[in-house]
């Protein structure tokens, strides 16, 4: 089986990015937390976004689903009042 290597300088693979991003790191900087790949040169950090664009990272569900960001945060104003 031959081994494409994503980081030269710690020898990570393209399948070792991809068992990362399926274990939850799906950002290079969540990668690179799991393995040092992108910490060295950086040269590798656009090749790893490649991958995690290609599918390497799945999603359980959709990143935005309509909802307002700061709906959950309604009582928010009562806590700081408390403190």
């Amino acid at each position: 089986m031959t081994r494409v290597y994503v980081c030269n300088c710690f020898r990570v693979t393209e399948a070792q990015v991809a068992k990362h991003a399926e274990d939850g790191a799906c950002t290079p900087r969540q990668i690179a937390s799991a393995c040092k790949a992108g910490t060295d040169c950086g040269s590798c950090v656009r090749r790893i976004q490649a991958l995690l664009g290609r599918g390497a990272c799945p999603r359980s569900e959709p990143a935005d689903q309509g909802a307002p960001m700061l709906a959950g945060m309604a009582g928010l104003g009562e806590l700081e009042d408390a403190a």
